[in-house]
């Protein structure tokens, strides 16, 4: 048997063959997530700094992984006429996987500025591939996952995609220290390795692929050209409204979230170690808080976890404002820590959530243009974002704003520097800004069951409460464990009957309450 034949859709799955396809989903993301762990965030920035990357560079290459989808244009097209998506995916995944190998290669140029050419070369074109992977990929999953299982089934896939996410950060860092300390300056050769181990794991996520069923793709009412199926979603009000509110979002976040890890090299001078350390913490929170916000999704709605998680994102964008006053502090660290934290809490449910109502809002047969319409203004807002950052990243740098507060008495005089913005800070401040107004096009989207966020707040209220009945037997530390959502449920459901809104159902830990 053919390998296209193995790969051929079935025109039926059975309830088996769906749950084993689901087990592979898992596989498939778990080993994803090492080549991209290895193969971006820290371990990418920092090879990218011994190439002697400058600003623009850092901006450059945090935008290449979004504006290689603008490859989903032609992606779009393929899909539709071939119509056979694992096909596709696995083929276009095996073809991408081979690029990390050219940027591992980067190290073996003589020149420095050559071999940062070749870096983003190789980064470009393993995006570009990768759009075709994703375009087909997202639209045969979509049909696979049962509608009302997708909070709990992509929240198991993503807690086990952080899961090892976290080990494979702690021991890329690990080794990339020592390797600097036993082979010094040759510390680019420990890159170089972890981006050929990227490549191995690439290539079993690629053969985990190859065992998920794909239900064959509805036949197509008519044939509708590219510029026509591309504007049918954007016709879509509701969908057109969500494509609005994921575009700004990630123009406003990818702002500031590229330069966090140059941030941490360059301003605080912490090691390779540390900022891996305080990735995994991040990931750590993810991880816990990841099967609460999918069962909160599945019971009451993509767009209420969206409503609580981004705004909890927005604020640990503007405490890292506080890191330095106007240099490091003796909080600085537990301040970085408490970001991390909230950043894992907070990116688990945006995460989640803004997938899933992408997914549910698609109808299904139409779902490849959908979502590669999503994705495509997506990407170009999150691509052009880092850019601009990079541009004005060195203009700042001679610029600073400080609010000072002094206190005089009669023998002394104290000062305080509530705020002091300085280089970043500025690019920190303003995702921070612009992400809380993006917010706003995010009450425009409609889902079905969705409903107001004071009734996500007590679903996780109670999810909270049977925890800590399970932790402990002391009524005050629950309820002091508790305070901090109860109070903020109570500031939405007061804020609601002043402005004479409906009072919604309530929630507890078992449900819905009569």
């Amino acid at each position: 048997m053919s390998i296209s034949e193995r790969l051929a859709p079935s025109q039926s799955l059975s309830e088996d063959e769906v749950e084993t396809g689901l087990k592979w989903l898992v596989h498939n993301g778990v080993w994803a997530q090492g080549m991209e762990t290895l193969a971006l965030g820290p371990i990418l920035v920092a090879y990218a700094l011994y190439l002697d990357a400058s600003n623009l560079a850092i901006g450059l290459l945090a935008a290449l992984p979004n504006l290689g989808q603008l490859a989903l244009l032609p992606a779009v097209q393929m899909v539709e006429k071939v119509r056979r998506r694992r096909l596709l995916a696995v083929v276009f995944g095996a073809a991408s996987r081979p690029m990390l190998l050219v940027m591992a290669a980067a190290v073996l140029v003589p020149s420095k500025e050559a071999g940062l050419a070749l870096l983003l070369i190789g980064l470009t074109l393993r995006y570009s591939l990768g759009a075709f992977v994703g375009c087909s990929f997202n639209s045969w999953i979509r049909d696979l996952v049962p509608e009302h299982r997708m909070g709990a089934v992509f929240a198991n896939r993503l807690m086990w995609m952080t899961g090892i996410g976290m080990v494979v950060s702690l021991l890329a860092g690990l080794f990339v220290d020592e390797w600097d300390r036993l082979v010094p300056h040759r510390e680019a050769y420990g890159y170089a390795i972890l981006l050929v181990l990227a490549f191995l794991a690439g290539c079993v996520s690629v053969y985990c692929m190859c065992r998920i069923p794909e239900p064959a793709m509805p036949p197509a009412e008519r044939h509708l050209p590219l510029t026509e199926r591309l504007a049918q979603p954007l016709k879509d009000v509701n969908f057109r409204n969500l494509v609005i509110f994921l575009g700004s979002w990630n123009f406003a976040i990818n702002l500031a979230a590229p330069f966090f890890t140059v941030y941490l090299y360059k301003r605080l001078g912490l090691s390779v170690t540390m900022v891996t350390a305080l990735l995994i913490v991040s990931q750590a929170a993810n991880i816990a808080v990841l099967k609460t916000w999918g069962r909160i999704a599945d019971r009451v709605s993509n767009k209420g976890v969206l409503t609580v998680a981004a705004p909890l994102f927005v604020l640990s964008i503007f405490l890292w404002t506080f890191t330095t006053l106007p240099e490091k502090h003796v909080l600085t660290i537990p301040l970085l820590v408490v970001i991390h934290i909230l950043t894992g809490i907070s990116t688990a449910g945006v995460t989640l959530a803004s997938g899933n109502i992408s997914l549910k809002l698609a109808p299904r047969g139409a779902a490849a243009s959908y979502l590669s319409v999503s994705s495509l203004i997506t990407a170009i807002c999150a691509g052009t974002a880092p850019i601009i950052g990079g541009l004005f990243a060195d203009w700042f740098t001679d610029r600073e704003l400080t609010l000072i507060l002094r206190w005089t008495e009669p023998e002394t005089r104290h000062v305080f520097q509530a705020i002091n913005l300085r280089h970043w800070d500025f690019f920190f401040g303003l995702a921070a800004i612009l992400g809380f107004l993006s917010l706003n096009r995010l009450r425009q989207v409609k889902e079905v069951g969705e409903v107001e966020e004071d009734i996500v707040l007590e679903e996780i209220m109670a999810t909270a409460r049977q925890g800590m009945r399970n932790l402990t037997s002391v009524a005050g530390l629950r309820s002091a464990a508790t305070y901090p959502v109860e109070l903020l449920f109570r500031k939405v459901r007061l804020r609601r009957r002043k402005s004479g809104e409906k009072t919604p159902t309530r929630f507890t830990s078992d449900g819905p309450i009569p």
